[in-house]
This record gives C-alpha cells, sequence and structure tokens, in this order.
C-alpha cells in the first residue's frame, strides 16, 4: 500500500520487537501520559502473549519501513444479540504524532472496516474517551455514529 508521499505503508500483526514503540505511541497524549508506563515494558510483553494466543484479537501495526507510525487492535466477537451477529470492536488507536493529517488514521480505520467485514462481521463498534472531541470528529467523518453512552469500572 502507497500513501499519497509515495512511500510504502505496511500494514501487520505487531512483533514482540514493536511494543517500545506501540507503548510509546499508547502513551503520548495527556490521557496515555496517566495510564502508560513505556518504562516497564514487562506487563505488555505479558499482555502480548495474551491476544496473540487468541485468535479472535488482532493487535496491528502500520509500519512505513522499519518505522511503527500506528497501532489498533481489532477484537472479533461473537455474540446471541442481533440474530447471533459477530461484531468487530476496534480498540487503542493511536496514530505516531509525525503522522497525524496525514491520511494514515483513515486507512487504517478503513482497513479495520474492511478486515472485520472480510471475517463476516455485521457491526464494528469502538469507544474514544470522552475529552477527545478531535477524535469523535474523525470516527463520525469516517461513517460512526455516536449512537451509545458508553460506561467503564475501573477494578
Amino acid at each position: 500500500m502507497t500513501d499519497e508521499a509515495g512511500e510504502d505503508l505496511v500494514i501487520r500483526r505487531t512483533t514482540q520487537n514493536d511494543i517500545p514503540a506501540v507503548v510509546a505511541m499508547l502513551a503520548d497524549d495527556a490521557l496515555g501520559a496517566q495510564r502508560e508506563s513505556p518504562d516497564n515494558l514487562a506487563p505488555y510483553e505479558k499482555a502480548f502473549q495474551r491476544v496473540g494466543a487468541d485468535p479472535n484479537q488482532h493487535l496491528m501495526v502500520a509500519a512505513r519501513g522499519d518505522r511503527i507510525v500506528g497501532t489498533l487492535q481489532l477484537s472479533i466477537v461473537h455474540g446471541l444479540s442481533r440474530q447471533g451477529a459477530t461484531r468487530a470492536i476496534i480498540e487503542g488507536v493511536r496514530v505516531h504524532a509525525d503522522e497525524r493529517g496525514s491520511g494514515l488514521g483513515t486507512r487504517f480505520i478503513t482497513w479495520a472496516i474492511e478486515e472485520a467485514r472480510r471475517r463476516g462481521c455485521q457491526v464494528v463498534q469502538l469507544t474514544s474517551d470522552a475529552t477527545r472531541t478531535d477524535a469523535h470528529r474523525f470516527y463520525e467523518r469516517l461513517g460512526f455514529t455516536a449512537s451509545h453512552l458508553g460506561f467503564k469500572m475501573a477494578l
């Protein structure tokens, strides 16, 4: 896949070697800086192993050469609601600060939607922190609707 600048972009599964770059992107904003710990990769490496062992989890990166420029997790969830529909959940979306506004996010989310469709999903959903208003506008431009109110509880 080649972008407007003519640079190759590869969307692929995350490898163990990608973990530091992925964690750095997760921590690279006001919210992430409060909840991520790039100086201690042990919990991320353990989580990487758990995610990799589950065939319904797809931890992906967008890369230009050896440089990781984006990450997301696509989870496939089988359920009974919606007449037994399979849904895809897009989580942990991050685009490297240098790449924001370049169209990479659109290409990455479009890839995730197409992959969900390819895997037989009838619904794609995601959540975004209430304070990320730029992200909300981005998702709405891609055709997502703010149809639900989400709730979380830290355990």
